[in-house]
């Protein structure tokens, strides 16, 4: 958690430039069928926010196929353009009016029934249902309503898309095993595996393990800053935004 908390901003991570693509930006966009690019760039947000809407929907009281079927249901109604004049960034966070969006559309069973018509019965994303689940059912359930357990699944897929990118760097240059030894360090419990075994697996020193550690984090904060820049309209917004992904994750 502590990695969250500290999340400060670093010079050298261009927040600012991000303002024009964030996610509200690629939904306005969307909006008019002439941008460049706009319908990829929204299939790749949808496929960032699934996971929480399957979340609130099998909390909601829907079995795992019923929740995974629905929620590609939304995304084809979504993805026609169907929510978009209701998009207004000054009206709040970008994951509330999502789930805003998925709220009107389930009121209406005869939406959800007919939608298997409009997409031709193909599915518009490529879903893990799986993974999902085992997503839903680590989430602690007592005394939680649909809205807090889409928050939470909101904060834990964010963190884990820093993870897998911070993973995906150390792919690159042949170290994603270290990394995995590491990655504790950076979110969670502290490293299952002591620094000293660590050094001895990897044939390296102590010292180079713990000064590894400081730079991991360090490139997770500028990660996690750049992942939030995606969902606020203004960087001013960021700090706040990470201390209430801190805050949720603290919940229980």
């Amino acid at each position: 958690m502590a990695a969250l908390e500290t999340a400060k901003p670093d010079s050298k991570t261009p927040v600012a430039g991000l303002f024009a693509t964030t996610h509200w930006s690629v939904v306005l966009a969307a909006g008019n069928s002439g941008t460049p690019g706009a319908g990829a760039a929204l299939e790749r947000l949808c496929q960032t926010y699934w996971p929480p809407l399957y979340a609130y929907l099998r909390r909601f009281g829907y079995s795992p196929e019923e929740a995974q079927d629905l929620t590609q249901d939304f995304f084809a109604h979504f993805l026609q353009g169907n929510c978009f004049s209701r998009a207004e960034p000054r009206r709040g966070r970008f994951r509330s009016f999502l789930l805003t969006c998925l709220q009107h559309y389930t009121r209406d069973l005869h939406d959800w029934r007919s939608a298997a018509k409009r997409g031709g019965g193909e599915p518009v994303l490529s879903l893990d249902r799986e993974r999902a689940e085992r997503g839903y059912a680590a989430e602690p359930m007592e005394q939680s309503t649909p809205e807090r357990v889409f928050e939470k699944r909101w904060a834990t897929t964010l963190l884990e898309n820093v993870l897998n990118h911070l993973g995906a760097e150390f792919a690159r240059t042949g170290k994603r095993e270290f990394f995995d030894q590491l990655k504790g360090f950076v979110w969670g419990e502290q490293g299952t595996t002591p620094v000293r075994q660590i050094s001895t697996d990897f044939g390296v020193s102590e010292s180079a393990v713990r000064v590894t550690v400081h730079r991991l984090r360090q490139r997770f904060r500028e990660l996690l800053r750049l992942e939030i820049a995606h969902t606020v309209t203004e960087p001013a917004e960021i700090d706040g935004e990470i201390r209430y992904l801190a805050q949720v994750l603290r919940e229980r």
